[in-house]
């Protein structure tokens, strides 16, 4: 099935399920908004959640805090927000279509990858075994020029950004027929830059209102509070901040669903070290987020690190943790060597010492900061597009019969965890059932369901990603055992009802999942 196709299908599943609805649908929407129904609040939760207690709970020198939206506006001024938070954008003159011209560029360069890959797994196919990956890659002529092609745009691309050349970022768009996905023409406008922030006003009157802004990170939270943490926490050297909040960027580009929203949450952590450590450190939270992604079994080969062509203003290393999505491996979280930036402009524009004193070194200094920051609503696209399968199910004859959509969530994620099914809606099965559900709903959340055949209340629930649905029927009320059947297998297994709880919780357990990262 083609990437666009199992995109739209993942964008209307989420919708019909109870994942994510378009915000303000009834006034027809609102471009690059999005709520979270019932069952996608319940995967979001359980993803901060695994972020927070494996931050947290799991590193002794890192604590939290929650910071406000609203800050004094030198703090945006001093991050460098105010002057150079921008995007290089590009109109096409005949659809009247806004893009961004680095995504432009960007996609260019991707397809042209993707037709090198198609190449080289058509040639692996016909070798098998003897296949030489990279000696073909060196000596097939189609391969060869694509990645010529492919290394001349990316270093034209590279210098153009480094460089701020607007006027490159156009003429490599125009050198390589670049066209308006929706009009199909070249007719494009110059590169301008646009600034991302979101303003408003605060104040009671009008004449006497200033303009702040909505933050456009949370990272900014941690830096102004970074004395007050360290001071009431009595905290030593290294020591991270961690936070999870609501960010905003004036998206003019929004698409690709939830990947890029104008309202958004982040999961963020700075980890403060001494001047010339930061490396080391570096190292440390780029392999340790890596074993965070890698662990929740999503298949390792659909992750990769993406070192940062063009280096923040504020950065010395900076590198990417992407996820293959349906439209291609795109970034779930960065990585970042901040230097000292940050704390000494807030030194600097607040004129408040920014300092720890290191006592085995007996001399104060501005700390350098490790950042890790993760979009929660993009870890959420790539852990949906990750489980999101159509499968054919054999009949009891052994042929071809329906295809079931499932999401094989990783169980710890999942929105619910059980399902608790009375076979019919007499007889004592429901009140048997419901008794059940009470005996498990403190521990892990649990659905009662009773309403149509048991074999659509499994697809029902395969969709959702339930791991466990369990079936009460009428032996269950002679011996209190039950059928439990596996979502991923659709095996079904006869059980004690006491069995449930260590039988569930080995899989669903977040305690069990943070015991692997340690």
């Amino acid at each position: 099935m083609a990437r666009d196709d199992v995109f739209k299908k993942l964008v209307a599943h989420c919708k019909e399920y109870g994942f994510v609805f378009p915000s303000s649908e009834i006034y027809d929407g609102l471009g690059a908004v999005y709520d979270y129904g019932p069952n996608g609040v319940e995967l979001k939760n359980n993803i901060k959640k695994y972020w927070w207690d494996s931050m947290v709970l799991l590193h002794e020198n890192v604590v939290g805090l929650d910071s406000a939206i609203f800050m004094h506006p030198t703090t945006w001024k001093a991050s460098g927000h105010v002057d150079a938070f921008n995007d290089p954008l590009i109109d096409n003159k005949d659809s009247k279509k806004r893009y961004r011209a680095d995504v432009l560029i960007e996609d260019l360069m991707a397809k042209i990858e993707a037709k090198i890959t198609k190449e080289t797994e058509k040639a692996r196919k016909k070798f098998g075994d003897d296949f030489d990956e990279a000696k073909f890659r060196a000596t097939n002529p189609r391969v060869k020029a694509n990645q010529e092609k492919l290394d001349e745009i990316h270093n034209r691309f590279v210098k153009a950004l480094n460089d701020n050349d607007l006027k490159e970022l156009r003429q490599i768009i125009l050198d390589y027929d670049v066209v308006c996905p929706v009009s199909g023409s070249k007719n494009w406008t110059d590169v301008r830059q646009f600034n991302l922030m979101f303003s408003t006003e605060v104040g009671s009157t009008a004449e006497g209102a200033s303009k702040i802004y909505l933050r456009p990170e949370t990272a900014q939270g941690i830096f102004v509070n970074f004395l007050n943490v360290q001071k009431t926490g009595r905290m030593k050297l290294p020591f991270g901040i961690a936070q999870i909040g609501k960010a905003f960027r004036n998206e003019i580009v929004a698409r690709q669903f939830i990947f890029r929203m104008r309202e958004f949450e982040q999961m963020e952590m700075q980890f403060f070290v001494r001047p010339g450590e930061e490396m080391k450190w570096f190292d440390y939270w780029k392999n340790m987020r890596m074993k965070w992604h890698k662990a929740l079994d999503m298949g390792d080969e659909k992750y990769r690190f993406h070192d940062h062509d063009k280096l923040a203003h504020y950065a010395n290393a900076a590198t990417d943790v992407e996820f293959e999505m349906p439209f291609g491996f795109k970034e779930v979280e960065g990585i970042h060597s901040r230097t000292d930036f940050d704390l000494s402009q807030h030194q600097q524009y607040s004129g408040k010492k920014m300092q720890y004193f290191d006592p085995e070194l007996n001399k104060s200094y501005v700390p350098y900061v490790i950042e890790t920051s993760i979009g929660v609503d993009r870890m959420f696209l790539s852990i949906l597009a990750g489980a999101y399968t159509e499968e054919e199910v054999p009949d009891k004859d052994g042929k071809t019969g329906e295809t079931r959509v499932v999401l094989k969530l990783p169980p710890v994620l999942a929105p619910v965890k059980l399902a608790v099914l009375p076979l019919v809606r007499k007889d004592g099965l429901p009140e048997k059932a419901l008794k059940i559900v009470d005996q498990f709903k403190f521990d892990f959340n649990c659905r009662y369901e009773e309403k149509d055949s048991i074999g659509k209340r499994y697809r029902r629930q395969d969709a959702i990603g339930t791991p466990y649905c369990i079936t009460v029927d009428h032996q269950t009320l002679k011996d209190d055992t039950v059928t439990i059947r596996y979502r991923d297998t659709m095996e079904q297994e006869r059980v004690k009802i006491e069995q449930l709880y260590d039988i569930i919780t080995k899989k669903v357990s977040l305690k069990e999942l943070l015991k692997t990262l340690v």
